[in-house]
């Protein structure tokens, strides 16, 4: 091991770039494999746990790490391009450590919020120290934030009934949502939970919405019946229709009747289409804008952070009311032509309307076909009386045309032969 300082704390590496001896970054760092053996004896560091390309995490022994520098993690190269399956006898650090409530020398309790981990004079790595925050309350406040040896503390052997998840949640707040998706499903049930009951309810709503269907009537079944409509509510309307789908019908009907009453009326007419049709596919909150409006106007609406690229490639342009089912279409205008007009251009000036746009009783293959033929990544949705009835996305015609459970397949394994190779986990 080479240019490697004396303690490592974990939560300053997760989420770190791996990279080869070459310079190529290979993944990211999610965690690290201990053998925890007893409350006196520190555990050894087996090796990391590292997300590659296509979100498959696998196991990187700690013998092939050269490095571990602030800011970069090196290998020798060689990689195990198997998905990491963890064994019985193996934690991971982050994901099952953190949060546990420990007891301390003076007999308090605290929150482990993080480990160090060091290494000996024969280049073996352990874990040596605990990060603890509370233990000699004071009028009432947490105790104060201290670093003990591992020794020191009891209750990192065993499971704890209650664990919670701020501190692991802390680790993942950059993550995309599809990315801590992965990591929920890796976990097992019982943390997942605990994981998923500290999420606030936009964050897990966005992360049930890149789950398996069976994952997310898992969660959803285990919730409070009203936080489970908390979280429909902040779902977007395409994505609860599909979920409640899924669900027994007096369970959905009790849960829509729980949501708001807006949002539940879009998701009872998105429910009324087969799956695999236009209907089924779109979503009732595409940017809708009055003809009057101006280019400046559509493009402070399409700058909202929260829309998808794919919503926000384009405007649709609609007579009174807005809201869908709205007036009279009048047609789209892509997100380019509102570059290349001056800012006080009205959009109605600018619009495009010369495509047959699909009825909601359209079939996907339709929808696919008409997506590929204008080089689009969103279309509208029209009735027979051209009200603009919601917009099928890119992402969501994708969704059905992948196979069945594509979420939760392996991704193509790696070549081989392009600077890796297949190791013994562990």
């Amino acid at each position: 091991m080479s240019a490697t300082p004396g303690r490592i704390f974990l939560s300053r590496i997760v989420g770190q770039a791996v990279f080869d001896p070459a310079g190529d970054q290979v993944g990211k760092l999610r965690d690290v494999v201990v053998a925890v053996r007893s409350a006196r004896q520190r555990p050894r560091v087996l090796g990391l746990v590292v997300e590659v390309l296509g979100r498959r995490r696998v196991f990187l022994p700690i013998t092939r790490v050269t490095s571990l520098d602030s800011g970069q993690i090196i290998t020798t190269g060689v990689l195990n391009v198997r998905k990491f399956v963890q064994r019985r006898t193996e934690t991971l650090a982050i994901h099952e450590l953190f949060d546990r409530t420990v007891t301390l020398p003076d007999g308090s309790s605290g929150t482990v919020y993080d480990l160090a981990m060091e290494q000996d004079p024969r280049r073996d790595w352990y874990v040596s120290d605990v990060a603890v925050q509370g233990g000699g309350k004071r009028f009432g406040r947490r105790g104060p934030h201290q670093v003990l040896e591992w020794d020191q503390v009891k209750g990192l052997t065993t499971e704890e009934a209650g664990q919670g998840a701020t501190h692991l949640l802390a680790t993942m707040d950059e993550m995309r949502a599809a990315d801590l998706a992965n990591a929920l499903r890796d976990l097992a049930p019982k943390r997942r939970m605990e994981v998923v009951t500290e999420l606030d309810d936009e964050r897990l709503a966005d992360v049930l919405e890149e789950l398996p269907e069976k994952d997310q009537v898992e969660i959803l079944g285990v919730l409070d019946p009203e936080r489970a409509s908390d979280v429909l509510t902040e779902m977007d309307p395409d994505d609860a229709a599909d979920l409640l789908g899924e669900l027994p019908p007096a369970t959905a009907e009790a849960l829509l009747t729980l949501m708001e009453p807006d949002d539940a009326e879009d998701v009872r007419r998105l429910l009324t289409y087969e799956e695999r049709t236009a209907g089924g596919m779109m979503t009732t909150e595409p940017v809708v804008l009055p003809p009057d409006a101006t280019i400046a106007d559509a493009l402070a609406r399409i700058r909202n952070p929260d829309l998808i690229p794919a919503l926000a490639s384009m405007v649709y342009v609609c007579r009174p009311p807005l809201e869908t089912p709205t007036g009279k279409f009048l047609g789209i205008v892509h997100f380019q032509a509102l570059l290349r007009e001056p800012p006080s251009t009205l959009v109605s000036a600018i619009v495009d309307n010369d495509i047959d746009w699909p009825r909601p009783e359209a079939s996907l293959e339709h929808v696919a076909n008409l997506l590929a033929a204008y080089n689009m990544v969103a279309l509208p949705v029209v009735d027979e009386n051209f009200h603009l009835l919601g917009a099928v996305t890119i992402d969501d015609v994708l969704d059905h045309l992948l196979p069945e459970g594509w979420r939760e397949q392996d991704d193509a394994q790696p070549d081989p032969g392009a600077g890796s190779e297949v190791v013994t986990h562990g």
